[in-house]
Parts: structure tokens; C-alpha cells; sequence
């Protein structure tokens, strides 16, 4: 049976935006879900602390071939960034408004979003042949040309929801019941 692994954005946490929801969700289908509180924040959050972090699932057997991962924001690249280097295969990865190399939202999250940038971005698909990603038209932190680069360069399954600003509480998305549909059986 899969497990579940949640991965929240810069200046977030596990118990912020549909995460709580979701994860509540998998628990109430009786799934292994994770959503690790990852250090947030300048001088906190970086590539390598949060490695350390994925580290302790890695070593514990829990992040592996029959994973599915859902991350937001700075998630995505991340756990994208992370895989490739550990070489690990997950089974599907359900990205939401996910980018990479992009600088401009404002100079905090540029310092903590800078190290977890690849250039290798592609070559997820060699650890992961299930591939989700989902962004909104409208986002006030990432242009859409950006995040739509991103998803295009991993993926043809894309989902554009009008509106959707960052897809996350502020923009209404408390509960995001689409989720649901990249939950196995």
C-alpha cells in the first residue's frame, strides 16, 4: 500500500494552507501520511536543512517506491532537487504551483528559496513516471509563465485553475478536494 508524504512552502508549515486537510483525508482512509515540519524562515530554511529532515524517512525505510508525495510552492523543487541527488524512486508526485530558478518575489523568500534550485530539473522523470503539476493564471508570488515552464518541462499532465492565486489558504483553499483524485485505492 502507499504512504503519504505532504511537503509544505517557504514560510509555511504542516499545519497551514489544505495540508491539515488533506492529511486528514489519507488518516481517515487509513494511510501512512507524513507532513514533516520543515524549518521555515531566513536562516533557517535551506536546501540543506530540510535534507536532513528527508534524511530521517530515507533512513527509516518510509520514503520510497511506493511514496506519493504532494508539495507546494518551494516543495516541489525541492523534493525534485532531493530525489535526483538520493537517487530515490517515488511512486507519483502531485505538484501544486511549483518553480524553480525564479528570484523576484521579494528579497526573504529569495534567500530561502535560492538554494534549493537545480539545473537538472528534467531529470525527475527519471525517478518518477507518475507526474502531476497544478498552478493558477493569477499567482501573486510566482509569475504564471514560470511556474507553467516548470510543469511543462516534467510533465503533461498540468491542471491551470482560473484564479487560483497560489493555491493555497489566502487564495481559498483551505480544503482542495481535487487532491483526492491522485489518492491510491
Amino acid at each position: 500500500m502507499s504512504n503519504y508524504f505532504i511537503i509544505h512552502g517557504s514560510f509555511s508549515s504542516p499545519f497551514s494552507n489544505w495540508i491539515p486537510y488533506l492529511r486528514g483525508k489519507l488518516e481517515s482512509l487509513d494511510r501512512s501520511v507524513y507532513t514533516p515540519d520543515l524549518p521555515s524562515g531566513v536562516g533557517y530554511q535551506s536546501y540543506d536543512s530540510w535534507k536532513k529532515i528527508m534524511d530521517g524517512y530515507v533512513e527509516c525505510g518510509l520514503l520510497n517506491e511506493n511514496t506519493i508525495i504532494f508539495a507546494h510552492s518551494i516543495g516541489p523543487v525541492f523534493i525534485s532537487k532531493y530525489l535526483i541527488e538520493k537517487k530515490l524512486k517515488v511512486k507519483r508526485l502531485v505538484y501544486v504551483c511549483g518553480f524553480n530558478n525564479y528570484l523576484g518575489i521579494d528579497d526573504d523568500y529569495d534567500a530561502v528559496n535560492e538554494s534549493m534550485y537545480l539545473d537538472n530539473l528534467n531529470d525527475i522523470k527519471n525517478y518518477c513516471k507518475d507526474i502531476i503539476c497544478m498552478y493558477s493564471d493569477n499567482d501573486p508570488y510566482v509569475k504564471m509563465d514560470v511556474e507553467k515552464e516548470f510543469a511543462e518541462s516534467i510533465t503533461d499532465n498540468i491542471i491551470v485553475y482560473p484564479g487560483g492565486g497560489h493555491l493555497n489558504s489566502e487564495s481559498g483553499y483551505q480544503e482542495f478536494g481535487d487532491l483526492l483524485k491522485y489518492v491510491e485505492e
